[in-house]
Order: C-alpha cells, then sequence, then structure tokens
C-alpha cells in the first residue's frame, strides 16, 4: 500500500503577515497584532468546565480569593464525566455541580446532554474569532468552528473566573495541508493517526495547529472536530480549521449568531514553524497499537489480533458522523460471538437523531449495547471499564496503559469503520471489503 506523500517545509516567522492564531490572541488582548513568542494577557470569550475538572475544583479556589464568577453568561459548565453518578461519591459531585451552578447565576447549565466538548457546539455557543479556555485536554476541539480554544487547568480556571483574563505565550503554528481526496471507510480519524505517528505526541508540543487543504474542506463539521480535538495528542495547544461556508451552515443550525468571518484566516506568508502537504488520495484506515495514538500503521500492516470489546464511544468518535460510518458497516450484519460492541453516543441529540433516522437501530440490531451518552470508559469512568487482560479496538483518541481499565488491558485506535467491521470479524480488520463500493 502507497503511503500518503508528505514534504515539510520550514519557514521563518515575522511580524506580518500574519497567522488566524495570532489575529485571534491580538484581538483578545485588544492589540492590533501579536509576534510568536511573546506574552500576552488576553481576555476570555467564553469558559468551559465539566463535572470532573470543574465546580469541584475551583469552588474552594474562589472562596479563598472571596471572590465569585466574574461573568456568569460566560461560563458554561456541562455534566460528563461522572454520568451516570454509580456511587455515593459521584453522586455528591453530581450534587456539588448543581448547587454551585445555581449560586454562581450560570444559565448555560447542560446536565448529562452529552460530552463537552460535542455539547458546546452544538448548543451554540462557538464561533469564530472568540478566545475559550476548557477545564479538559481535549478542548482543542473548538477550534474547528475558527475560535482559539484550549485547555487549562483548575488553579488556572479559578484565575479566569475571578478576573476573566489570563495569560499566553502566542504560540508558532504548524500548517498541516491535506490535499486529494479521502476515499470510501477513511476517515478524519484515520488522518489524525496518520499525523500522531509521523509527527510523534510532542510534534507540536505547547504550538498551534491549523489544517487546511481540499480534504479538510470537503470534512463535515463533526470531521473537523475530529482533527482538531486530536491536536492534544499532538502536544498543541490549539488546533484550527478557518471558518468557511460549512461552518457558517453548522453554525446557523445550532442558533449560533454569524458574523462576517472573512477576516479569521492565515495570511499567505504568514510566519510558520513548519508546512507539511499530505496526500489524501493514499491514505488507508490506520490502527495505533498500545500504548500510544503514534504506534500508528495501515490496517493491512495487522495480522488476525482477535478483540473482545469493540468500543465505539468520546467526543473523537461517536458524534453523530461516526455513528452513520459504522451503521455503513453494520448495516444487515451481525457481531461477531467472541466479541462485545459497546456503544455510547457522544451527545443526546446525535443519539436522537441516530434513532430518528435509523442509525441507531442499524447498530443495535448488529448486537451493540447502548451505553450512556457520556466520557465513560475513554475516561475510565463508570461500571463498563475493561477488564483484566481485555483487548479492545475504541474509537477513542487515546490508549494510554490503563486509562479505559485495567492495566493489563491493550487497546488499539481506529476510525469508527474499522471499530465496526473488526466487531463483525472478532479481529482487527480492513472495513473496506464491507462498504457497499468495494462490494459492487
Amino acid at each position: 500500500m502507497n503511503s500518503p506523500m508528505t514534504n515539510c517545509i520550514a519557514t521563518g516567522s515575522g511580524p506580518r503577515p500574519t497567522t488566524l492564531t495570532q489575529k485571534i490572541i491580538a484581538r483578545a488582548a485588544g492589540r492590533h497584532s501579536v509576534s510568536p513568542g511573546e506574552i500576552v494577557m488576553v481576555k476570555v470569550d467564553l469558559a468551559m468546565m465539566h463535572d470532573s475538572g470543574g465546580p469541584r475544583r475551583v469552588k474552594p479556589l474562589l472562596e479563598r480569593l472571596n471572590t465569585r464568577v466574574w461573568d456568569p453568561d460566560r461560563v458554561v459548565v456541562i455534566t460528563d464525566h461522572y454520568v451516570p453518578a454509580y456511587d455515593t461519591e459521584t453522586q455528591q459531585i453530581q450534587t456539588l455541580t448543581h448547587k454551585w451552578v445555581k449560586e454562581q447565576g450560570i444559565n448555560a447549565f447542560y446536565d448529562q446532554q452529552g460530552i463537552c466538548h460535542v455539547v458546546l457546539p452544538e448548543r451554540g455557543h462557538l464561533h469564530p474569532g472568540m478566545l475559550v479556555v476548557g477545564g479538559d485536554s481535549h478542548s482543542p476541539t473548538g477550534g474547528a468552528f475558527g475560535a482559539y480554544m484550549f485547555g487549562i487547568g483548575a488553579t488556572e480556571m479559578a484565575g479566569v473566573l475571578a478576573t476573566g483574563e489570563t495569560w499566553l505565550q502566542v504560540p508558532e503554528t504548524l500548517l498541516i495541508e491535506w490535499q486529494g481526496a479521502l476515499t470510501p471507510g477513511v476517515s478524519a480519524k484515520d488522518m489524525m493517526l496518520y499525523v500522531c505517528a509521523k509527527l510523534g505526541m510532542n510534534g507540536a508540543a505547547y504550538q498551534a495547529v491549523q489544517y487546511a487543504g481540499e480534504a479538510v474542506r470537503a470534512l463535515s463539521m463533526q470531521e473537523r472536530m475530529t482533527l482538531a480535538n486530536m491536536t492534544a495528542e499532538l502536544g498543541g495547544q490549539a488546533g484550527l480549521i478557518e471558518p468557511d461556508a460549512t461552518t457558517a451552515a453548522w453554525l446557523k443550525s445550532a442558533g449560533a449568531d454569524i458574523d462576517d468571518f472573512s477576516a479569521w484566516h492565515t495570511d499567505p506568508g504568514a510566519p510558520l514553524m513548519g508546512h507539511h502537504r499530505l496526500n489524501a488520495n493514499d491514505l488507508t484506515p490506520q490502527v495505533a497499537a498500545p500504548h500510544s495514538p503514534a504506534n500508528a500503521a495501515p490496517v493491512g500492516d495487522y495480522g488476525p489480533e482477535s478483540i473482545d470489546v469493540a468500543y465505539i464511544g468520546a467526543c473523537t468518535g461517536a458524534k453523530l458522523a461516526d455513528l452513520r460510518m459504522a451503521a455503513r458497516i453494520l448495516k444487515g450484519q451481525r457481531i461477531a460471538s467472541n466479541t462485545q460492541l459497546l456503544i455510547a453516543p457522544a451527545s443526546v441529540q446525535d443519539q436522537q437523531q441516530a434513532a430518528a433516522e435509523g442509525t441507531l437501530g442499524a447498530l443495535l440490531e448488529a448486537g451493540a449495547r447502548l451505553l450512556s451518552h457520556s466520557c465513560g470508559i475513554c475516561a475510565g469512568y463508570g461500571a463498563d471499564r475493561l477488564p483484566e487482560d481485555a483487548v479492545c479496538i475504541s474509537s477513542t483518541a487515546r490508549n494510554f496503559r490503563g486509562r479505559m481499565g485495567a492495566a493489563s488491558s491493550r487497546v488499539f485506535l481506529a476510525s469508527p469503520y474499522t471499530v465496526a467491521a473488526s466487531a463483525i470479524a472478532g479481529h482487527i480488520t480492513d472495513p473496506r471489503p464491507y462498504l457497499p463500493e468495494y462490494r459492487d
């Protein structure tokens, strides 16, 4: 099999022209321009937290400061980690979250509506040019909408909640350009696993990554979210895609205010730390072996590795677009007798749409078991964590040792197409023979 052709060009940096990242940070800093390497104070447009790293962590810090949230209308809280509550401790965390949100007057509270990175944009909270912080490492997901969104810890979040500001060092931008077109059975997840293998887990450490090219422009918004989301696996602070007509249509459907966002782009000749040109035409389904997303290789490189669990879940791998991929493979099929197929939709809204259009029915008829629309196994929460010595193929973003359950378990990462096909076969397998395009 051919691998995507690549060409990396390192370029110099300079104050003009500027990248999309520089433009967003300059606006948030109240300046005409900023340059990579500068440390600036920025005003935060929106702060997002979930139940694990949110109120239970920031509440005591704000109490020590004797202050409240600077602007309740700029804070979004979403419960997704301890959902459903499964013991006394998790129930107490949920109770605390509800109480704190009410005390602070925060109206944008989404309780058990899905995973924060999916619920936040689908409820219309993001739009191009915003500077957003999130209390989770996969917060770069927001960059799919042309926002500069990055993850911060609880101490930093308490500072943001108290002042509405934070500091950052203006990052350099790594441009990853995908030309050509993806072939059937290949998805954004495969694109990111390939990039993780090529660049490594620190390939964009503390920098911004921008995704571009005709193959990226052809992606749906939820597929673009997968690219931005897994910037975290490259060590990047943020992952961005320039807004376009696809962005505008999606935001309008989500009820977001749409301004003229023509200014939110990277200028030709803007300073880049690197420019990778990749060929989507030659990309094949990818699978990452334990215990790193960087251990990715074409699915054809794997032998018949038997699996116990196939998991379609998480913000990276169980959005409506992901469920549809799996259903295309599983419709009219049955999973192998030696394999469990677990489905955890990324949001209530996506689950409802999947049910209405028959996508969810196709998954369940094939033998899938439906789990809660929450982070669940991906983050090592709940009763369905992987047992000792289990082998799992998963649509999640990470396969670190012990993350999804027992330390002796082994997790392979793949696209929903590949996870679904492997559930049918009972071992890791290429999804393409299961698609009508290849069968015909």
